[in-house]
């Protein structure tokens, strides 16, 4: 028997895909197993309280709570934006007062402990050697309590993705650890490959957890189990098990469906990219079989929205989807490619259900471009803009600014760039940039300490055209975002859930 448990903290609006994942595998080698959404169950026993503070806010806040979660799960909410931020807001305020006590700033999507750094293995072991220490502490313990008890696994596996599940994961453990020595813990998932695939990495955690796994965890955790998975040619794809998690408790209008198609990305030649960084190969399923799983999905599950997990949806994937539509709305993270320059195939990506699409632009600069490898034209992406804005699919920018490549005078021009296509632009993401510590433009550049902590993944550097990270943020607060186009767009944003929400505030679903 194995538990597989989702940790807190992350955005409670959508079921974990990779546990899905490791679930269906072991489902159809029939290895009995229990799922723990921790994250979703430890998030709404904080919202439950008791009350955190007075303060009329507060009060008000607890007092709704129950209006304000089933508003979340109503699609109508979406369609009035006051009433929806008003919901999250109050749900956040519960979050963020009972956190305080314990020195430690949360959110329903961030976890920041202001002594202790996720970072540090000697924050995360001393996490592991004190779980009353976390402000889930009251939750996890009764919780595992009843969970192992019952179920008494032999093996417990956490799935740890994010900076901001790592110290909660780790008391979890050193909780599971005190109580029950015989249990043996797994520890995998995104983050936890970062780690492993750092050339200097040395395990400081071999005394704490009986198994480290990097990347796709099915083989290594069925060989656990005693079930080896013979290697060939046309590997195993398991379809994603979402029966044992709390679907209709998750705050979202519907059950969202999340869809792993593939891992590692297809283009894989991004200068800053973490996945070339890492050196993580590029795996996809076959469309065929990516199709097959959805429908099946999709009978099963009955979700309002598909969420694609992949890091960049492939044009093959995208034709397969043309042609044999989901029957239900989908949306997910995609590269700027000849398709979308195409104004019929974006409206057959609208009929297949599309209804959003995350583009990394990263530049308005085709110099900036250039340099960081991006292989993206502005051209093309200036037509594939206008045609999903035609065709009715929302999109959702990513840009980056402060690579090594760009000056503010190219700042400015991403500046421009977004302003001029500013109606076709329903969501934008800002973010400054981070050098992979191990990345290929660390070796050609002036290194310095970002994080304090012998688990950073990045470092600071010294610019080689002096645009550092202070003139960046000066230019993003004084200048990008007071330009009344783009102040619009970042308005439009759901409010912590980001983009996990911005798919309900299309035209695909108001």
């Amino acid at each position: 028997m194995m538990l597989l448990i989702h940790p807190p903290v992350a955005k409670p609006c959508e079921p974990p895909g990779g546990i899905a994942k490791l679930s269906g595998a072991f489902g159809s080698h029939g290895i009995a197993h229990s799922v723990l959404d921790a994250n979703l169950e430890g998030l709404m026993y904080v919202i439950d309280g008791p009350l955190a503070a007075s303060d009329r806010w507060t009060t008000r806040a607890f007092r709704n709570r129950r209006k304000h979660l089933r508003a979340l799960k109503d699609p109508a909410t979406y369609r009035t934006t006051d009433r929806y931020r008003r919901s999250v807001s109050d749900l956040n305020r519960l979050v963020e007062m009972a956190a305080r006590r314990w020195s430690i700033q949360m959110s329903l999507a961030n976890y920041q402990d202001s002594i202790r750094s996720p970072l540090r293995s000697a924050d995360l072991r001393y996490s592991f050697r004190n779980p009353e220490s976390n402000p889930f502490y009251e939750y996890f313990s009764g919780r595992l309590t009843e969970l192992l008890d019952r179920d008494q696994p032999g093996m417990i596996g956490i799935s740890l993705n994010y900076l901001s599940q790592a110290l909660c994961a780790f008391a979890m453990l050193g909780f599971i650890r005190r109580h029950w020595p015989e249990v043996a813990l797994v520890l995998g998932g995104g983050l936890i490959t970062s780690w492993m695939q750092q050339p200097a990495w040395q395990n400081p955690f071999s005394d704490l957890v009986d198994h480290l796994i990097a990347g796709p965890g099915e083989t290594e955790l069925l060989s656990l189990q005693g079930i080896v998975v013979q290697q060939s040619p046309e590997p195993q794809h398991y379809r994603p098990d979402y029966t044992h998690l709390p679907g209709a408790d998750y705050l979202a209008p519907g059950f969202i469906l999340p869809y792993n198609a593939s891992t590692g990305c297809y283009w894989n030649r991004c200068a800053f990219c973490p996945e070339r960084a890492e050196g993580n190969p590029y795996r996809a399923v076959p469309v065929e079989r990516v199709v097959a799983h959805l429908k099946e999905l999709v009978d099963q599950t009955r979700p309002a929205l598909i969420h694609l997990l992949d890091n960049a949806v492939s044009p093959a994937l995208m034709e397969a989807l043309v042609d044999q539509p989901p029957q239900v709305g989908w949306y997910g993270f995609t590269r700027f490619n000849r398709r979308l320059a195409q104004p019929a195939f974006c409206r057959e990506l609208k009929e297949s259900g599309c209804v959003m699409l995350q583009i990394g632009l990263e530049s308005g600069d085709q110099q900036v471009l250039d340099g960081e490898q991006k292989g993206i034209d502005l051209d093309l992406a200036s037509r594939a803009l206008q045609n999903l804005k035609d065709a009715g699919i929302a999109t959702y920018v990513y840009l980056l600014f402060g690579t090594p490549s760009e000056t503010l005078t190219q700042a400015r021009a991403t500046l421009e760039f977004t302003v001029r296509h500013a109606d076709a632009i329903n969501f934008l993401n800002l973010a400054i940039f981070n050098l992979p510590i191990n990345g290929q433009q660390a070796q050609q550049l002036q290194t310095e300490m970002l994080y304090d902590g012998d688990l950073s993944l990045y470092t600071g550097f010294h610019h080689p055209r002096g645009w550092n990270r202070s003139d960046v943020r000066q230019f993003l607060d004084r200048e990008f975002k007071r330009h009344p186009a783009i102040r619009q767009i970042l308005r439009r944003d759901p409010p912590l859930f980001t983009s996990n929400h911005a798919p309900f505030f299309t035209r695909g679903f108001i």
